[in-house]
């Protein structure tokens, strides 16, 4: 345990060194210049940490630690009731968007767009990176199945949850909201047509709900899905304990529930997707890809090269990994389908990590400038360059050590006396896209 901790401790020295030699990047509006060190020796020391963090937990023969933590205990009475509470609030704020975003100045920034897009759908991403899993529990098509459901006296359901559908409806429906439709689309600059996306999503969200019951709500809804992964990351957990009938709220180490397996190949699908679509928001912005993506236009592509680009990254990031996961089978003398499994909750350290670094910017700047519409005299804040770069670099290095560790747990549980040989591809994945985010982050708009 004692070299877990020394060798733990330099790797956090790495990181801490990495950010101290860090200059100027974007995310969302935050402008960028060139990094004060040559980019290669600053990719070439990340890939560094994160690789000889591998070997180093490969040498030892302690764990790191899983022990959770509990903190609070809240009696279910006043848990529900705060619960309740904050549901007709974001139901209010949902249904004012609405009307803003129809009836409203049709504006490139309004309060509906930017109440939905940074506030609503980002900003609940980096909450449920800090306390878990809260849109399912919280979002208005919940507050109206559990109404409907009240006033029927029992949950509503006209027919069971097809299980040959498990979390697919999910993992398609992330693919075209957040990664065609935010992305590529006008819609989120657009009030009326932002308006017009929240309200046919919930209007499925509920009458899904009242055709399948709540398995449709856990399992179709493609931000719940989303924010339950990106919750097995969150340091804190709120959970109802039955015993006690009370909610528990609990620490626990960040790579706790990404070294569990995910429950099917759409929840992997979904991770996967999850790394690379974060990672294509920040590619759109380069000049690269931009002079890519003129040339394509003129080709047979021509009006669809944006989509074919995305769809064809998709491609590629989801066989690379399935390529990954069968030659750690083979190596380490595990089953595929259950190392898939086991390694896409590997990878959600690596989401979150690089989701929260490229759009934490985004979300303060944004919940400050809705907060001005309340507060006229209310300050604009606009975050420093530096501190953005410090803190995604840090970020980002994080994450795959988190994920490293993860995958080191994993694999010991899959490949017993053979976990090194099973995690050495999945390693090298991670030091690659190690890599590839940083050179992202460090690229100027339009850079």
């Amino acid at each position: 345990m004692d070299r877990w901790h020394s060798r733990s401790g330099a790797a956090v020295l790495a990181v801490l060194v990495l950010v101290s030699f860090t200059g100027v990047v974007s995310a969302h509006g935050v402008r960028t210049v060139s990094t004060p060190i040559p980019g290669d020796l600053l990719l070439a020391g990340a890939a560094v940490t994160v690789g000889g963090t591998a070997a180093a937990l490969a040498g030892l023969d302690a764990s790191p630690s899983r022990s959770v933590r509990e903190l609070v205990t809240i009696s279910t009475d006043r848990g529900r009731m705060v619960l309740w509470l904050l549901r007709v609030l974001l139901l209010a704020a949902v249904v004012a968007a609405i009307a803003e975003g129809v009836t409203g100045r049709q504006a490139r920034v309004s309060p509906a767009t930017t109440f939905v897009w940074p506030v609503w759908v980002k900003g609940s991403l980096l909450l449920a990176a800090v306390v878990g899993n809260h849109w399912t529990a919280l979002a208005p098509w919940t507050t109206g199945y559990e109404l409907l459901s009240r006033l029927e006296g029992e949950d509503i359901a006209l027919f069971a949850y097809p299980a040959w559908l498990g979390r697919w409806p999910a993992a398609v429906g992330f693919v075209v909201l957040v990664g065609v439709v935010e992305n590529l689309t006008v819609v989120p600059t657009r009030p009326r047509l932002t308006a017009t996306l929240v309200a046919g999503y919930a209007l499925v969200m509920l009458v899904g709900a009242v055709v399948f019951g709540r398995p449709w709500l856990r399992k179709a809804d493609p931000l719940g899905v989303l924010y339950e992964l990106v919750g097995r990351v969150a340091p804190l957990s709120v959970d109802h304990d039955a015993a006690t009938d009370a909610f528990v709220v609990s620490r626990r180490p960040l790579w706790h529930e990404a070294a569990k397996p995910l429950p099917d190949g759409a929840s992997v699908a979904l991770a996967v997707a999850a790394v690379y679509t974060v990672s294509f928001d920040g590619i759109v912005e380069t000049r690269s890809y931009q002079r890519l993506l003129f040339r394509l236009a003129d080709t047979t592509l021509g009006p669809v090269t944006g989509l074919a680009t995305y769809l064809g990254g998709l491609l590629l990031f989801l066989g690379v990994f399935a390529g990954v996961a069968v030659l750690a089978a083979r190596h380490g003398g595990g089953d595929p389908g259950r190392v898939t499994r086991w390694f896409g909750a590997t990878l959600l350290p690596i989401a979150v990590a690089y989701d929260v670094a490229h759009n934490w910017p985004y979300v303060l700047v944004n919940l400050v400038s809705l907060g001005r519409l309340g507060v006229p005299g209310l300050p604009s804040v606009t975050p420093s360059p530096v501190v953005y770069w410090g803190s995604a670099v840090g970020l980002v290095v994080a994450g795959h050590l988190v994920a490293v560790v993860a995958a080191h747990l994993a694999s010991r549980e899959l490949f017993g006396g053979d976990a090194a040989r099973g995690h050495a591809p999945l390693v090298a994945l991670m030091v690659g896209y190690t890599v590839l985010s940083l050179w992202i982050l460090s690229r100027p708009v339009g850079g």
